[in-house]
């Protein structure tokens, strides 16, 4: 699990690194697909992977709109500023965790149930599928996009049984 949330947050960066290469009115323009653009797509990311951790710690959300975060560095620096908390119960995570539930109830009534540990892997399928959309834009815009290989990143460094 934190394998792929450490692959996650490496290609996250790299794709704010590929961004500061484009004009902002390219980042901002609106596209077919994702959250309507590559912004808006990135802000949705860190503030759906936030929210659903902040869920499960039994925090209140802090929601993070793009009217708010409708920039490159302030994005990133909401990212950095809450990348810890997600982090820290990233890399808590034990087997323990995975039949626990959050509960939810929605403004119509309804009440839903997930398990943490399906909600963990959303969370990595979810920024996975927008790194897709991301590829998808850059391809349109004639630019090579931030490799999706996990191979080779070093992420399995630490895991047991590796020397």
């Amino acid at each position: 699990m934190q394998t792929l949330f450490r692959y996650n947050w490496q290609v996250r960066e790299e794709w704010y690194r590929w961004c500061e290469e484009l004009p902002e009115e390219e980042l901002v323009k609106p596209r077919t697909g994702g959250m309507g653009g590559i912004l808006q797509t990135l802000v949705h990311i860190v503030d759906v992977e936030l929210s659903w951790v902040r869920g499960m710690e039994g925090k209140p959300d802090i929601p993070a709109g793009f009217t708010e975060y409708n920039t490159l560095p302030k994005i990133r620096e909401f990212d950095a500023r809450f990348r810890p908390e997600v982090e820290a119960f990233v890399m808590a995570w034990h087997e323990g965790l995975e039949r626990r539930i959050l509960r939810e109830e929605r403004p119509d009534g309804r009440v839903i149930e997930d398990a943490w540990g399906e909600i963990m892997r959303h969370i990595i399928a979810h920024e996975i599928h927008h790194c897709g959309q991301l590829s998808v834009w850059s391809r349109e815009l004639g630019r090579k996009p931030v490799s999706a290989n996990l191979i080779g990143r070093g992420l399995a460094e630490d895991l047991p049984g590796r020397t």
